[in-house]
Protein backbone atom coordinates (compact mmCIF):
# COMPACT_ATOMS: atom_id res chain seq x y z
CA UNK A 1 0.00 0.00 0.00
CA UNK A 2 2.77 2.47 0.86
CA UNK A 3 4.30 1.97 -2.60
CA UNK A 4 1.07 3.17 -4.21
CA UNK A 5 1.07 6.22 -1.95
CA UNK A 6 4.64 7.04 -2.94
CA UNK A 7 3.70 6.68 -6.60
CA UNK A 8 0.92 9.20 -6.10
CA UNK A 9 3.43 11.45 -4.36
CA UNK A 10 5.71 11.44 -7.39
CA UNK A 11 2.82 12.31 -9.69
CA UNK A 12 1.76 15.06 -7.29
CA UNK A 13 5.25 16.58 -7.28
CA UNK A 14 5.53 16.50 -11.08
CA UNK A 15 2.12 18.06 -11.77
CA UNK A 16 2.35 20.73 -9.05
CA UNK A 17 5.77 21.81 -10.36
CA UNK A 18 4.26 22.28 -13.83
CA UNK A 19 1.32 24.20 -12.39
CA UNK A 20 3.60 26.51 -10.41
CA UNK A 21 5.58 27.30 -13.57
CA UNK A 22 2.45 27.99 -15.62
CA UNK A 23 0.85 30.19 -12.96
CA UNK A 24 3.95 32.39 -13.03
CA UNK A 25 3.68 32.72 -16.83
CA UNK A 26 -0.04 33.64 -17.01
CA UNK A 27 0.35 37.41 -16.30
CA UNK A 28 3.13 37.66 -18.92
CA UNK A 29 1.07 36.26 -21.80
CA UNK A 30 -1.81 37.71 -23.77
CA UNK A 31 -4.57 36.75 -26.15
CA UNK A 32 -5.37 33.16 -27.05
CA UNK A 33 -2.11 31.81 -25.64
CA UNK A 34 -2.99 33.15 -22.20
CA UNK A 35 -6.53 31.80 -22.40
CA UNK A 36 -5.31 28.30 -23.27
CA UNK A 37 -2.76 28.34 -20.47
CA UNK A 38 -5.42 29.27 -17.92
CA UNK A 39 -7.62 26.40 -19.09
CA UNK A 40 -4.67 23.99 -18.96
CA UNK A 41 -3.81 24.95 -15.39
CA UNK A 42 -7.42 24.56 -14.34
CA UNK A 43 -7.44 21.03 -15.78
CA UNK A 44 -4.20 20.07 -14.03
CA UNK A 45 -5.52 21.34 -10.70
CA UNK A 46 -8.44 18.99 -11.09
CA UNK A 47 -5.96 16.11 -11.63
CA UNK A 48 -4.17 17.08 -8.42
CA UNK A 49 -7.46 17.00 -6.51
CA UNK A 50 -8.07 13.46 -7.76
CA UNK A 51 -4.56 12.45 -6.69
CA UNK A 52 -5.18 13.77 -3.19
CA UNK A 53 -8.39 11.77 -2.98
CA UNK A 54 -6.53 8.60 -3.99
CA UNK A 55 -3.78 9.34 -1.46
CA UNK A 56 -6.39 9.82 1.26
CA UNK A 57 -7.91 6.43 0.45
CA UNK A 58 -4.48 4.78 0.54
CA UNK A 59 -3.70 6.28 3.98
CA UNK A 60 -6.85 4.74 5.40
CA UNK A 61 -5.60 1.28 4.34
CA UNK A 62 -2.15 1.70 5.92
CA UNK A 63 -1.60 -0.01 9.30
CA UNK A 64 -2.32 2.21 12.29
CA UNK A 65 1.30 2.21 13.53
CA UNK A 66 2.48 3.77 10.22
CA UNK A 67 -0.57 5.88 9.40
CA UNK A 68 0.46 9.00 11.38
CA UNK A 69 3.51 9.62 9.19
CA UNK A 70 1.51 9.37 5.95
CA UNK A 71 -1.26 11.54 7.38
CA UNK A 72 1.31 14.25 8.09
CA UNK A 73 2.63 14.09 4.52
CA UNK A 74 -0.88 14.13 3.08
CA UNK A 75 -1.71 17.19 5.18
CA UNK A 76 1.30 19.07 3.79
CA UNK A 77 0.24 18.18 0.22
CA UNK A 78 -3.25 19.52 0.87
CA UNK A 79 -1.77 22.76 2.18
CA UNK A 80 0.37 23.02 -0.93
CA UNK A 81 -2.74 22.47 -3.04
CA UNK A 82 -4.56 25.30 -1.25
CA UNK A 83 -1.62 27.62 -1.92
CA UNK A 84 -1.63 26.70 -5.62
CA UNK A 85 -5.36 27.44 -5.87
CA UNK A 86 -4.91 30.85 -4.23
CA UNK A 87 -1.99 31.71 -6.52
CA UNK A 88 -4.01 30.62 -9.55
CA UNK A 89 -6.97 32.71 -8.43
CA UNK A 90 -4.80 35.82 -8.07
CA UNK A 91 -3.28 35.12 -11.48
CA UNK A 92 -6.72 34.78 -13.07
CA UNK A 93 -7.87 38.06 -11.53
CA UNK A 94 -4.86 39.86 -13.01
CA UNK A 95 -5.59 38.09 -16.27
CA UNK A 96 -9.22 39.23 -16.25
CA UNK A 97 -8.23 42.86 -15.59
CA UNK A 98 -5.71 42.78 -18.41
CA UNK A 99 -8.20 41.25 -20.86
CA UNK A 100 -10.77 43.88 -19.91
CA UNK A 101 -8.27 46.65 -20.59
CA UNK A 102 -7.30 45.05 -23.91
CA UNK A 103 -10.93 44.84 -24.98
CA UNK A 104 -12.05 48.23 -23.74
CA UNK A 105 -8.86 50.26 -24.12
CA UNK A 106 -9.55 53.88 -23.24
CA UNK A 107 -13.18 52.98 -22.63
CA UNK A 108 -12.12 51.13 -19.47
CA UNK A 109 -11.06 54.29 -17.66
CA UNK A 110 -14.09 56.07 -19.08
CA UNK A 111 -16.35 53.34 -17.71
CA UNK A 112 -14.70 53.63 -14.31
CA UNK A 113 -15.25 57.40 -14.33
CA UNK A 114 -18.88 56.86 -15.24
CA UNK A 115 -19.23 54.32 -12.44
CA UNK A 116 -17.74 56.78 -9.94
CA UNK A 117 -20.09 59.48 -11.20
CA UNK A 118 -23.09 57.16 -10.90
CA UNK A 119 -22.11 56.29 -7.33
CA UNK A 120 -21.83 59.98 -6.46
CA UNK A 121 -25.23 60.69 -8.02
CA UNK A 122 -26.74 57.74 -6.17
CA UNK A 123 -25.28 58.99 -2.87
CA UNK A 124 -26.65 62.48 -3.61
CA UNK A 125 -30.05 61.03 -4.45
CA UNK A 126 -30.12 58.98 -1.26
CA UNK A 127 -29.17 62.09 0.74
CA UNK A 128 -32.00 64.10 -0.84
CA UNK A 129 -34.43 61.24 -0.25
CA UNK A 130 -33.44 61.12 3.40
CA UNK A 131 -33.95 64.88 3.72
CA UNK A 132 -37.41 64.60 2.15
CA UNK A 133 -38.31 61.80 4.53
CA UNK A 134 -37.20 63.89 7.53
CA UNK A 135 -39.25 66.86 6.28
CA UNK A 136 -42.24 64.61 5.75
CA UNK A 137 -41.94 63.25 9.27
CA UNK A 138 -41.77 66.79 10.69
CA UNK A 139 -44.86 67.85 8.71
CA UNK A 140 -46.73 64.79 9.86
CA UNK A 141 -45.76 65.49 13.48
CA UNK A 142 -46.88 69.13 13.12
CA UNK A 143 -50.20 68.04 11.62
CA UNK A 144 -50.73 65.57 14.46
CA UNK A 145 -50.05 68.31 17.02
CA UNK A 146 -52.55 70.66 15.30
CA UNK A 147 -55.19 67.92 15.27
CA UNK A 148 -54.63 67.22 18.96
CA UNK A 149 -54.73 70.96 19.74
CA UNK A 150 -58.02 71.30 17.86
CA UNK A 151 -59.48 68.38 19.79
CA UNK A 152 -58.43 69.94 23.10
CA UNK A 153 -59.94 73.27 22.02
CA UNK A 154 -63.23 71.60 21.12
CA UNK A 155 -63.33 69.86 24.48
CA UNK A 156 -62.69 73.17 26.28
CA UNK A 157 -65.45 74.89 24.30
CA UNK A 158 -67.83 72.03 25.07
CA UNK A 159 -67.01 72.30 28.78
CA UNK A 160 -67.50 76.08 28.73
CA UNK A 161 -70.86 75.67 27.00
CA UNK A 162 -71.91 73.10 29.61
CA UNK A 163 -70.77 75.39 32.45
CA UNK A 164 -72.68 78.31 30.90
CA UNK A 165 -75.86 76.29 30.76
CA UNK A 166 -75.39 75.28 34.41
CA UNK A 167 -74.88 78.93 35.45
CA UNK A 168 -77.95 80.01 33.50
CA UNK A 169 -80.07 77.31 35.13
CA UNK A 170 -78.75 78.34 38.56
CA UNK A 171 -79.66 81.98 37.85
CA UNK A 172 -83.15 80.97 36.77
CA UNK A 173 -83.64 78.97 39.95
CA UNK A 174 -82.35 81.94 41.96
CA UNK A 175 -84.83 84.26 40.24
CA UNK A 176 -87.67 81.82 40.93
CA UNK A 177 -86.59 81.61 44.57
CA UNK A 178 -86.48 85.44 44.85
CA UNK A 179 -89.92 85.67 43.24
CA UNK A 180 -91.34 83.06 45.63
CA UNK A 181 -89.79 84.83 48.62
CA UNK A 182 -91.23 88.15 47.47
CA UNK A 183 -94.66 86.62 47.03
CA UNK A 184 -94.49 84.97 50.44
CA UNK A 185 -93.40 88.27 51.99
CA UNK A 186 -96.34 90.11 50.46
CA UNK A 187 -98.76 87.46 51.69
CA UNK A 188 -97.42 87.67 55.22
CA UNK A 189 -97.50 91.46 55.17
CA UNK A 190 -101.14 91.38 54.08
CA UNK A 191 -102.02 88.92 56.78
CA UNK A 192 -100.35 91.07 59.43
CA UNK A 193 -102.17 94.18 58.27
CA UNK A 194 -105.49 92.34 58.37
CA UNK A 195 -104.79 91.09 61.84
CA UNK A 196 -103.98 94.59 63.11
CA UNK A 197 -107.29 96.01 61.88
CA UNK A 198 -109.39 93.35 63.69
CA UNK A 199 -110.85 93.89 67.28
CA UNK A 200 -108.81 92.75 70.24
CA UNK A 201 -111.27 89.99 71.06
CA UNK A 202 -111.03 88.59 67.59
CA UNK A 203 -109.27 85.21 67.34
CA UNK A 204 -107.21 86.55 64.51
CA UNK A 205 -106.14 89.51 66.64
CA UNK A 206 -105.17 87.18 69.42
CA UNK A 207 -103.01 85.31 66.99
CA UNK A 208 -101.44 88.58 65.93
CA UNK A 209 -100.73 89.58 69.55
CA UNK A 210 -99.22 86.20 70.23
CA UNK A 211 -96.98 86.53 67.17
CA UNK A 212 -96.07 90.07 68.27
CA UNK A 213 -95.11 88.89 71.73
CA UNK A 214 -92.99 86.12 70.34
Amino acid sequence: MSSDFESYEQDFGTITAEITNKIGRIPKLSGEEKTQLVLNVDKQLEEVRELLEQMDLEVREIPVQSRAMYNSRLKSYKQEMEKLEKDFKRSRIAYSDEVRNELLGDDASSSENQLIKLREERAHLLDNTEKLERSSRRLEAGYQISVETEQVGQEILANLHSDREKIQRARERLRETDANLGKSSRILTGMLRSAVSLPISSPSNKVYNLVKVI
